[in-house]
């Protein structure tokens, strides 16, 4: 029997057939969502760009980055922002979204609750927000979901999970299981770890008495929460400090020095964020692969059924 008999016989068309069972197809214009514009998440954002994919950075109306020089979510207080030649910029709403992708310009959105999910529809997402936890994404929510670091579960809620803990497995795309757990304890730059680290001394806004690129030294006032002083407890090159007036907890991230002392550091994306950004290209690259593939496995399938008469 043929196979416009047999769909025929079953009253449904072949390409009805095919369309109600093949698997989710990512095509060439995939619209990639990146939720959270850190250093981290904006590696991520830059290399995908760079490699021709549309991509929405959605953050936080005062994001908490450190590496403000190299964060799109920059953008969030200053309008827009320019990382290693790539423009990203604010805007006001969904509809703002499209133009600038079109003129190959990274929008940055506010949205706090994560409402552009629904809103976008992208073909990918990643949650590159790096909360040691999952804040909400399930597999449902894109035909690729990517997350970074621990808190998620390859093949329970997210398709693809990265390792993000420096050494031998940094950038490690894991397919099934979770990323290594956290160990609250930074990772090494030139021997020196969580002293590199600026924490606020008490909660209050922060005030800034250094600027990033500048070379400090041990002991030497960076800025202020309050009346409260966040002196350095090493030598070298502020690579990162919170925006000025955050208000920040008591204990809180504010600041990061770099002991290697080279300022082109604090202007560019790091070795890390690289890293990751490759392998969550590779993620994207290997399961629309797999969805392609599997797809075309589908159709085969349901044109042979109709063939048969089945």
């Amino acid at each position: 029997m043929s196979r416009e008999a047999a769909a025929a016989r079953s009253g449904q068309s072949i390409q009805d057939t095919v369309c109600e069972q093949k698997a989710p197809f990512i095509p060439e214009s995939t619209v990639i969502l990146v939720i959270g514009g850190g250093d981290l998440g904006t590696g991520v954002a830059h290399r995908l760009h760079r490699a021709g994919f549309k991509v929405v950075v959605t953050e936080l109306a005062k994001p908490t980055v450190i590496r403000r020089a190299v964060a799109f979510a920059s953008a969030a207080y200053d309008g827009q922002v320019d990382v290693e030649g790539v423009e990203a910029r604010l805007v006001s709403g969904i509809e703002s979204v499209w133009p600038l992708l079109e003129q190959h310009i990274v929008p940055v959105l506010v949205d706090p609750e994560g409402t552009a999910r629904s809103s976008l529809k992208p073909h990918v997402i990643v949650d590159a927000r790096v909360a040691k936890r999952n804040l909400g994404v399930t597999l449902n929510d894109a035909p690729i979901v990517i997350g970074l670091g621990p808190g998620f579960s390859a093949g329970d809620d997210v398709h693809a999970v990265v390792e993000t803990n420096r050494g031998h497995n940094l950038g490690r795309l894991i397919l099934t299981g979770s990323a290594e757990p956290d160990t609250g304890v930074p990772g090494q730059v030139h021997g020196h770890a969580r002293e590199r680290v600026l924490w606020a001394p008490c909660a209050g806004r922060l005030r800034s008495e250094a600027r990033i690129g500048q070379q400090v030294e041990e002991t030497q006032v960076v800025a202020w929460v309050e009346e409260q002083a966040v002196r350095a407890s090493i030598s070298g090159v502020l690579r990162g400090l919170a925006h000025d007036g955050l208000l920040v907890r008591k204990g809180q991230k504010v600041g990061d020095i770099d002991p290697r002392g080279i300022t082109e550091y604090c202007f560019t994306i790091s070795d890390k964020a690289r890293a990751i950004g490759g392998s969550v290209l590779e993620a994207i690259l290997h399961l629309r692969q797999h969805l392609t593939t599997q797809g075309s496995s589908v159709k085969v399938s349901a044109e042979r059924s109709a063939e048969d008469g089945l």
